[in-house]
């Protein structure tokens, strides 16, 4: 049986900076230091580098899902999220997504996130915190990850 993995969305499979130079200068002005409130801003983003191509490697050698937390002021980001799982990662990732603000009640094997919060650091499984220390980025990961596949 394959391991399971969870992989958390934003600045991890979803370059949130993206979101933020592609917000109207006067969005910028008016959610300034809440950027996720701005109600259309998940539909601005994009993939991280490497991260499409990560997720389809992991699918070939885990049981992956998307575990991801949106704002809870910003409702239109419950759907934005939906729709770019169906955009970018396509039919291999349809009802593969859990979105919850709290990470630690998944039961799995690893968590791939870029921060503790919202039940990340009481994740029972390993949490490979994404963009720091030894995993800067996805070859990282993966590199590290490739020590875990099931046999």
């Amino acid at each position: 049986m394959s391991k399971r993995i969870y992989v958390d969305m934003d600045g991890v499979l979803v370059d949130f900076e993206s979101g933020i130079s592609a917000l109207s200068p006067e969005d910028k002005i008016r959610y300034k230091n809440r950027y996720d409130a701005a109600p259309e801003i998940f539909d601005l983003m994009v993939p991280m580098p490497g991260a499409l191509e990560a997720f389809a490697w992991l699918q070939e050698y885990f049981d992956v899902y998307i575990l991801s937390t949106p704002p809870w002021r910003n409702p239109q980001a419950w759907t934005s999220k939906r729709m770019w799982v169906g955009k970018y990662l396509g039919k291999s990732a349809n009802k593969r997504l859990i979105l919850s603000h709290n990470k630690h009640l998944c039961s799995g094997d690893f968590l791939i996130d870029d921060r503790k919060t919202n039940g990340a650091g009481e994740f029972e499984g390993e949490l490979i915190q994404f963009g720091k220390g030894q995993f800067k980025g996805w070859p990282e990961v993966i590199s590290y990850l490739e020590k875990h596949i099931s046999a």
